[in-house]
């Protein structure tokens, strides 16, 4: 569902309660925006802050001249006495665009929360550390990168080239588990883990960094190279770091 702005345009007058510090009412020929979220945010002709605002409402209202929010106890009203314009206008989430969606042609962004559609809505949700590619998949959808052992290129819609199944493919089994004989599986737990195959005999599990493999760590587990520097598969490991020495002198 296409998501929409009502926007008032007119000489109003905004009243604001329920926050002494913000409490005022102002008149003048202003502009009102109501965002999809429930955010009313009220603009006149200076500066670029909003002369009065309420941040995704509990509640909000439009009923001829008036517009009511409301969350909690604090309440914006906002009385319009000579209306210039009106409406409601399509609005998407804004972002750097990654490409074309398939659907509809429209511009795919990449936003906070993942590629979206401008037009039709559609969203892909990514790994924080996902970046997305030029490189195109066969569905038409833009293919996007991540690590997590190793460097996968896999599609945006988990549905048409699922990372879960790319890692799997490399690293199930890959690993013994540190506190029986298990082998440790790739699992899906809220995000991608290794976990041993015993449980719940043995609940041994740890989470799978975003990072590529630099070896093996002297507990057994691999080591990963991050964003952060070299680390164990168990973030709690206190592998022994072996400073280099200076060669003797002459």
């Amino acid at each position: 569902m296409t998501e929409t702005i009502a926007v008032r345009a007119g000489e109003c007058t905004s009243t604001f309660d329920g926050n002494r510090v913000r409490a005022h009412e102002q008149r003048g020929r202003m502009v009102v925006l109501v965002k999809p979220d429930n955010t009313v945010l009220v603009h006149d002709a200076d500066g670029y802050q909003p002369v009065a605002w309420l941040t995704r409402a509990e509640s909000v209202t439009i009923d001829g001249d008036r517009i009511e929010a409301r969350d909690g106890d604090q309440h914006l009203r906002v009385e319009v006495h000579d209306e210039f314009a009106s409406g409601r206008y399509p609005a998407s989430a804004a972002g750097k665009p990654v490409g074309e969606c398939p659907s509809c042609a429209a511009a795919l962004v990449r936003t906070s929360a993942g590629v979206t559609c401008t037009n039709c809505g559609t969203r892909y949700g990514l790994p924080g550390d996902a970046t997305v590619l030029d490189e195109q998949c066969d569905c038409g959808l833009p293919k996007m990168r991540v690590e997590r052992g190793s460097e996968f290129r896999v599609c945006l819609d988990r549905d048409c080239e699922s990372m879960d199944a790319a890692v799997k493919r490399a690293f199930d089994r890959e690993w013994d588990c540190p506190n029986c004989d298990g082998d440790l599986r790739i699992l899906r737990r809220g995000g991608l883990l290794a976990g041993c195959e015993h449980y719940p005999d043995c609940d041994t599990g740890f989470a799978l960094p975003a990072g590529t493999l630099a070896g093996t760590c002297s507990c057994g587990l691999p080591l990963f190279e991050t964003a952060g520097g070299t680390r164990c598969l168990d973030a709690t490991c206190e592998w022994p770091r072996v400073e280099e020495t200076a060669a003797p002198g002459p």
